[in-house]
């Protein structure tokens, strides 16, 4: 009996010691590994003011020493939709990037396929399968068309390549919230003939046997296109004028395009605009995309020399021989609280030969896409790191979330990502987002069955996001939208 007493005492001392050890180990804990999360409501969708009469753009003081600089104002999708709720947005949005991340699936595959299509002299053979879809390039910005310049709004897009728009006369357009660009009315407007350079440089080429102008098309994931003539005309971005742009003006353009006129591909085909205006922007654009439920700030963009960031942290660009539109970078592994993620190497993200997997930055792309694996071992690591948080049922594609309701801030796990020469520490709102206006919060990251892994712009926001096509690589600069 005195012994069963001791035992139990023993067991009892040893409880004790674990938890005294447990809550010590917890107490001095490296509080470098948490960050605050402060709790907000999703966003309102701002409003927008740039009526035509007024300059659309800001060229900042930096830019008078650059004179082929240029800075422009970027506005949410969401903005030309105030009229729907934050939650009716929200799951728009998210309706947006499923469709946008299969095209892109769909995109990659048929790339290893090798299934390019063919130049016809009379149509085209078949058509090109771009990263869009359903208008979800998430922001667009105001550009002059045209001599004398008519404004329109226009998506930019680093998923994809050709510069086009809504032209008259229309065959069949969709609702944008700008006049139709009327071609005729333009001093600078010019077809490309069908034997010019320009014409064989698309993918998808036609000729008009009445008029011998190049004809181009453009479909997109959800079975939306656009299609008219190939053409050159002049862009105006407030003081600079960029002249003989080549720009598909639509005759018929189906599908649901979010109210833009039109898009700004800013890809890395020979066709988008950064590769189109090389020479007088030497090959670099950046942007700064804000959280819209933090900051009254604008994103923009900025074309020039004055778009890399002194603060940034490059990482060089791949290329896949298969696929020359996306940005392809190289993820080595990421962290969660301070420790690197078992299960998350380099080789689930790798960009093969063959153009297989890969992992690519992405504008229009919301919610962050890594290969299976390793998000279930990403997700798994985050879950443990914040085991204090309560739970919350799951979300649309989101599994991991909590309810952090009745909550000012609170305290979670740090995620840094490891690119090849660039850590890149996401702020807590990167990656713990609201999904509701009841306090549910969710783990901003999805898994996807593809061998292509995505960053999408949940993850870049604050940052200044630096593209120098003229050596090969892109930065990362944190609080960039000052």
């Amino acid at each position: 009996m005195e012994q069963q007493v001791k035992k139990k005492n023993n067991n009892k001392t040893f409880v004790f010691l674990f938890l005294a050890i447990f809550f010590t180990l917890s107490s001095t804990a490296d509080p470098s590994h948490f960050q605050t999360l402060p709790i907000h409501s999703l966003p309102n969708p701002s409003t927008l003011s740039w009526p035509e009469s007024e300059q659309p753009l800001s060229i900042s003081e930096s830019d008078d020493n650059h004179p082929d600089s240029l800075s422009l104002q970027l506005h949410h999708a969401d903005s030309l939709s105030s009229n729907k709720s934050p939650q009716h947005l929200f799951n728009l949005r998210l309706q947006r990037d499923a469709a946008r991340v299969q095209s892109f699936t769909t995109l990659a595959a048929a790339s290893l396929n090798q299934t390019r299509p063919h130049r016809s002299a009379t149509g085209f053979s078949s058509s090109i399968v771009s990263g869009l879809s359903q208008g979800s390039g998430e922001y667009f910005t105001r550009i002059g068309v045209g001599t004398p310049a008519k404004y329109v709004f226009m998506v930019l897009d680093t998923g994809s390549d050709v510069v086009w728009l809504q032209c008259a006369p229309c065959r069949k357009c969709y609702s944008q919230a700008d006049p139709v660009f009327d071609p005729t009315k333009s001093r600078t407007y010019a077809g490309i003939p069908c034997g010019a350079p320009l014409c064989r440089r698309l993918d998808s080429a036609g000729c008009n046997n009445r008029n011998k102008i190049c004809q181009y098309q453009v479909s997109y994931g959800d079975g939306s296109f656009t299609f008219g003539d190939f053409s050159t005309e002049t862009l105006t971005f407030r003081k600079t004028r960029v002249a003989r742009v080549a720009l598909g003006c639509g005759h018929d353009n189906e599908g649901l395009f979010v109210g833009a006129a039109g898009l700004l591909g800013l890809g890395r085909g020979k066709l988008s605009f950064p590769v189109q205006t090389g020479r007088r922007f030497n090959q670099k654009f950046s942007y700064c995309l804000v959280d819209r439920s933090a900051s009254a700030k604008p994103s923009s963009v900025v074309f020039g020399d004055s778009a890399v960031s002194r603060t940034a942290r490059f990482t060089p660009l791949l290329k896949n021989p298969k696929l020359d539109t996306f940005y392809y970078v190289e993820l080595l592994g990421i962290s969660v609280g301070g420790a690197p993620v078992h299960g998350v190497s380099a080789s689930l993200f790798k960009l093969d030969t063959a153009g297989n997997g890969g992992v690519i930055i992405d504008s229009g792309t919301s919610v962050t896409r890594l290969t299976r694996p390793a998000y279930i071992a990403l997700r798994d690591a985050f879950r443990l790191g914040a085991s204090h948080l309560k739970k919350a049922p799951e979300f649309s594609l989101f599994d991991t979330c909590f309810d952090l309701s009745g909550l000012t801030e609170v305290k979670v796990p740090t995620v840094v990502l490891h690119f090849r020469g660039a850590d890149v520490s996401l702020p807590a709102t990167n990656y713990l987002i609201p999904v509701d206006n009841s306090g549910s919060f969710c783990f901003a990251f999805a898994g996807t069955m593809s061998g292509l892994s995505i960053i999408g712009n949940i993850q870049q926001q604050g940052f200044r996001v630096v593209y120098d096509l003229a050596t090969s690589r892109v930065g990362f600069a944190p609080r960039g939208c000052v």
